[in-house]
């Protein structure tokens, strides 16, 4: 593959990472597919790393901590 359709796939992985989300942000709906960011996101830095996007494997690599993020702004915010 060229590093342009590695881009592609890292930018899809990062897209699928928010698309998992969504059903818990914003619509308030308890959906478990949000586990799956453990799986796609690193996929994505991986894709990132050998198409040589920075931004791409940098945004992946969020989305994979995103959990962890989400549980640190949520106590730190509102207590245990």
């Amino acid at each position: 593959m060229n590093k342009k359709n590695l881009k592609i796939w890292s930018l899809a992985c990062f897209i699928i990472c928010l698309l998992l989300w969504a059903p818990n942000l914003i619509f308030q709906i308890s959906s478990p597919f949000w586990t799956f960011t453990f799986l796609v996101g690193p996929i994505g830095i991986a894709l990132g790393i050998f198409g040589k996007s920075y931004v791409f494997t940098i945004l992946n690599a969020i989305m994979s901590f995103s959990f962890f993020i989400f549980i640190f702004i949520g106590y730190s915010l509102f207590g245990p």
